[in-house]
């Protein structure tokens, strides 16, 4: 577990452990320590940790001010930057598990851009980019989130990039709206699209193939695509191969 680092837990049931960052010793009990070095000597990668944690009443009201996003145990952010910003494991990665080799540095928490109908961009952000490739992290989130089918149908290319009748809705709102978003994302700037998920959860792959089968295009199909962190984790240097077997099971 936490080898000694500081931590507390979640008001919820169960419970959610969670790791503020230690400046004294300069470590962080949701990160690898050579992850977390290169981290903070990156000044982009390092604002990504000033996330505040979205759920501050589920949280001690001693840790309510402090927290952030990323000291969750269950942060598929903190998973992602643990594999990539680890030194020489993207390029590993990529190579290993895309058959690509970055051109530019990893970025994390990208503005999307994703044209709307009136012209203007919407204001989500993308988890990663790395050169031509987003990828979007999750772990134990329960789904893709759900959206209003006004917000959805309001993106500029929806209608000539989805079936939108292959798309399951629930009560007017379209399931799956995170994968609908970065795959519209991908079309909008040429990028390739990648879902990063745990091979234990076949039901986040069932939501996965199913948004996949309403794209219209051959060629966006095949330019979107998903990731076990299984696969990632095999690819990786010795010592974060063990990290994440240790932390993650993986």
């Amino acid at each position: 577990m936490a080898k000694g680092l500081t931590h507390y837990e979640s008001l919820g049931h169960p419970p959610t452990i969670l790791f503020p960052a230690e400046c004294a010793t300069r470590r962080h009990g949701n990160f690898n320590d050579e992850s977390y070095r290169a981290i903070l000597a990156n000044p982009s990668w390092g604002e990504r940790l000033k996330k505040c944690h979205p759920r501050r009443n589920a949280l001690p009201k001693d840790h309510r001010a402090s927290a952030m996003e990323l000291d969750s145990s269950n942060s598929s952010d903190a998973l992602l930057m643990n594999c990539f910003c680890y030194p020489g494991a993207a390029e590993r990665i990529l190579q290993g598990c895309l058959q690509t080799m970055p051109t530019e540095p990893v970025e994390f928490g990208v503005a999307g851009k994703v044209p709307l109908c009136n012209g203007k961009p919407d204001t989500t952000e993308l988890d990663m980019r790395v050169g031509n490739v987003i990828l979007e992290a999750k772990l134990t989130e329960s789904d893709f989130t759900s959206k209003r089918a006004a917000v959805v149908e309001a993106y500029r290319d929806f209608r000539d990039v989805f079936d939108a009748n292959l798309l399951p809705r629930v009560e007017g709102n379209y399931q799956n709206y995170q994968l609908i978003r970065n795959v519209l994302a991908a079309v909008a700037h040429g990028y390739d699209f990648v879902l990063l998920c745990d091979g234990r959860r076949p039901d986040l792959l069932h939501h996965w193939w199913t948004a996949h089968a309403a794209i219209r295009h051959p060629d966006v199909r095949a330019h979107s695509r998903f990731l076990l962190w299984q696969e990632v984790a095999e690819t990786c240097p010795a010592q974060l191969r063990e990290y994440l077997r240790e932390k993650y099971g993986l």
